[in-house]
């Protein structure tokens, strides 16, 4: 005996088991959606600090306690809602020559690193080595700590980006000492080379003429800049990373 089968028992099954994949599918595209922005704002430290490993910061030279501490001041000033500009994270390591590049800008939301640069350090602060840092006006040395980048102006050194200092007493002047980063002449390679360091500033960290306005122009507006230095004096003063790692 023939049996019969109805099609729509079959149909209806299919169009339910087709409508929940297509749900399913949908749904991860909506939870997937921003994942970075997320992971950018949300598991910072965790997420980022992978970053040093893929993108070879270590063979660049960038010292693996500055990466870290970097992440948790940052991490600070985004719970803090200080961050406009929360996807750029910028590392000056003074434990580094000034003959090295020991700039370091990191793009946390695409994981890249945009820019690694020469750039100097306060005339007092020490010759190729920074060694010694100062919050005082007149000054002319270089200050540690974590600061918020401000907006671009036009000044005696052209196009130049306004710096917040967000460590009273170790950086808290930086408006009132006019530091701010500029292109100068003197942060040149040929210069490192035929000396073994470049020139210096009155302070500011200034950076190359031919990248001044890229880097500028991507990290202005909110962004976080961490000056390091394995300074004990700065280390243990630091509110900022008290928490670190």
């Amino acid at each position: 005996m023939k049996m019969r089968f109805s099609k729509k028992r079959y149909i209806l099954p299919f169009l339910c088991l087709t409508s929940l994949l297509s749900l399913k599918v949908s749904s991860i595209g909506k939870k997937n959606t921003g994942v970075v922005k997320h992971t950018v704002a949300k598991t910072g430290v965790s997420a980022n600090a992978m970053l040093y490993d893929q993108l070879a910061l270590g063979a660049l030279g960038l010292s693996q306690q500055a990466y870290e501490y970097a992440l948790a001041g940052y991490e600070r000033l985004l719970e803090e809602g200080k961050l406009k500009n929360d996807e750029i994270l910028s590392i000056v390591d003074f434990s580094l020559p000034s003959s090295k590049k020991r700039l370091f800008v990191i793009d946390l939301a695409s994981g890249k690193l945009l820019f690694n640069s020469l750039v100097s350090h306060g005339r007092n602060s020490g010759k190729d080595m920074a060694t010694n840092f100062s919050n005082s006006q007149e000054s002319f040395q270089s200050s540690l700590g974590f600061y918020v980048t401000g907006s671009t102006y036009r000044g005696k050194h052209g196009y130049s980006l306004k710096l917040e200092g967000e460590e009273e007493g170790i950086n808290s002047n930086a408006m009132s000492r006019g530091i701010v980063m500029h292109a100068a002449s003197y942060v040149d390679e040929k210069l490192a080379r035929l000396q073994g360091y470049i020139g210096r500033s009155l302070g500011c960290p200034a950076v190359p003429v031919k990248l001044h306005k890229k880097i500028i122009s991507k990290i202005q507006n909110g962004s976080c800049l961490f000056m390091y230095s394995p300074d004990q004096n700065y280390i243990s003063a630091s509110k900022m990373l008290q928490h670190a790692a």
